[in-house]
Order: C-alpha cells, then structure tokens, then sequence
C-alpha cells in the first residue's frame, strides 16, 4: 500500500484528491492536515465522505508526514516550498498541486507569484507532471510539479501540431473559460453566485501567471521555441470544467489536409489512457468530462484555410488538479496509470 498524506485538505482540490484517494485501491490515508479545522474529523467538514473516511484533521507536523511515503500539497502558492525540502530529506516523495515548482527560472517565478522562493535550487529537481510529456521523468522524480488547469488544456490541445512542427510559433491563440471552482474555495465576492451567474467575462487579459507555464511547456515541444502566445482566460457561471479554443496558423497548409491532421492527433493520443481524441465533427462539452480524469479533444480547419482550431476540454479539479496528481502518484510509484481514476463522468 502507498502511505498519503495531504497538506491543505479543506479547498477543492483537497477533497477531489480525497475523493479520489478513498476510492483507490492501493492506497491507505495517514494524514490530512488543516490548521484552521485541526481535531474536526474530515467527514464533518465533508459529508460525503461519511462512511469512506475515518480521519481528523491534523497540524501539519513534518514528522508526522514522514511517515508518509508521498505527500502532496494541497495549499495556496508559497506553502509547499517552504516545507517540501524537509520531506525530500526524509526520503518523502512529493507532489505539489500549487505554482510552486512548475517554472524553471526563478526570476520569473518570483515576477508573476510576487514572493521570494524558499527553494530554488530544487526547480531544476522538480519534474513537470504532465504525464503525456514526462512520463518517464516522473516515475524517477522525488518532486511532481503538478501543472496548472488551464496550462493542461492548452499544452494537450497544441502538442501533436507543436510536435510535428506543422505551426508557426509566434502565431497561437489560447481562448479559455473555467467554471468558478477554479478560483478556490476561500471567500470572494467575485465568485459569489449573484456575482457570477448569468454572465461571462474575461480576466487577467493583460497578464495571468498561467501564461509563463504555459509557454515554457509549449516551448520544449517545439523547435523555435513558443514566445507569443496571446491566452486570455474567463471566467464561466458554472462550477467546474474547462473549454480551451486553441488557435494556430500551419506553416505548409497545402501539404496538411484535416484527416492528415485528424489522422496526427489520433496516432498521437493512441495509447494515452486519459486523452480521449473525438471523430472529426464532434464539438467535446465540458459536462462530458465531470468528475473524470479526461482531456477530449476536437481539431478542425475552418474554410480550409492555413488556421488549425483545437477543441480541449478537462475538469479543471481532475485532470487538471487532483486526478492529475492520482495519476502521477500511479507512475512514481510503478502502479497502472488509470489505477484509482476509472471514474465515469457525470450527467446530467
């Protein structure tokens, strides 16, 4: 059995992993840590996991976790990397759900999360967890970088034509939406409901600290390396999902027909378990993946002109938070990948 604990058990991405984590076979919860609900059991704050879990909420103590054979963290920007390095130390494996170590340079980390990092000489250590794209690095890691919701959608979305070099790089067009779940469970009027029901609107236009990510990712597909790409995130009136509408201009497009393009993706995505890529024609909605570890994925070329559209849509709590994390835990420790994560999505 794989020991878990979990650092920050009481946002939404705290109790997807526990969810997540109840159900999985070969893993047995030590620890699940909160200072604000120490002694609470975790069923009180979360009934539905009345009868699946037997645990309270503990302080986050680091030798308590290291008890653990993996630890993730489930915390705001800024918490793991003060405490990772002593873990790492007693031969603890980590993952961290937060921006913590998913950019190599420090300096710009440091510009976009305004804060000193506690660790950078472990930025070089820490592994990117996107699996479809490091597999064979996380199975060795100590430290999982787990990515972010958005860059997930959009790194899956681009990869096979970035890996092909069939786009010109300085031309991609990330227009992404999210359901409020994205912004976290703490207190914001911005995602109350009379707030954000019945409207729709972008944020972050002139900079979110998601677009260095995603630029890095996309760049170590690529040749030339990605150094414009214009990503604009909204925020949708529903809880959770998320829909990527990717846009790139083919650099032959008389040499790449749809089906050539349709025929990359599914080659491509073939023996991937969590990517799903759709028939041509299909229009993937975000409902089709709730509560799933799924990313499904469309492609079309409109007019037949030189732009390609990609169709990406996860559940930003699954495959781009929680499952995501299940899912490298399975490869560090030598477990099949969809071990834990056959979760069906849920409708309506």
């Amino acid at each position: 059995m794989i020991k878990a604990g979990i650092v920050g058990g009481t946002g939404y991405t705290g109790i997807e992993l526990l969810r997540l984590l109840v159900q999985h076979p070969a893993v047995q919860l030590q620890a699940i840590t909160s200072r604000s609900e120490a002694g609470k059991q975790v069923s009180e704050l979360f009934p539905n996991l009345r009868g699946h879990l037997d645990l309270p909420f503990t302080e986050p103590d680091v030798e308590t976790l290291a008890a653990c054979d993996v630890v993730f963290f489930a915390t705001p920007n800024g918490v793991a990397m003060k405490q990772v390095p002593a873990l790492l130390e007693r031969g603890v494996r980590v993952i961290d759900l937060a921006a913590d170590f998913r950019i190599r340079e420090v300096g710009v980390w440091e510009q976009w999360y305004k804060m000193q990092h506690a660790c950078p000489e472990l930025l070089g250590e820490a592994v990117y967890g996107l699996p479809e794209v490091n597999r064979d690095a996380i199975r060795q890691a100590r430290l999982v970088a787990n990515p972010g919701c958005y860059p997930t959608a959009v790194q899956l979305g681009f990869k096979p034509l970035l890996d092909a070099g069939l786009l010109q790089e300085e031309s991609l067009v990330a227009d992404c939406k999210s359901g409020a779940s994205g912004a976290g469970r703490g207190a914001n009027v911005g995602t109350l409901l009379c707030e954000a029901g019945d409207s729709f609107h972008a944020y972050g236009v002139s900079g979110h600290r998601h677009q260095p990510e995603i630029e890095q990712g996309l760049s170590m597909m690529s040749a030339g390396g990605v150094n414009q790409l214009t990503f604009v995130p909204h925020l949708l009136p529903m809880i959770r999902g998320i829909h990527a509408t990717l846009y790139g201009r083919l650099n032959n497009p008389e040499s790449h027909s749809l089906a050539d393009i349709q025929a990359l993706y599914e080659q491509a995505y073939a023996n991937e378990p969590f990517v799903d890529v759709m028939p041509e024609g299909s229009l993937p909605e975000t409902r089709s993946v709730r509560g799933a570890n799924h990313c499904r994925i469309a492609v079309y070329r409109p007019g037949n002109n030189d732009t390609v559209v990609v169709l990406s849509v996860i559940d930003n709590l699954v495959k781009g938070a929680a499952g995501q994390a299940v899912q490298n835990m399975n490869i560090m420790f030598d477990h099949p990948e969809s071990e834990g994560l056959g979760q069906v999505a849920l409708l309506p």
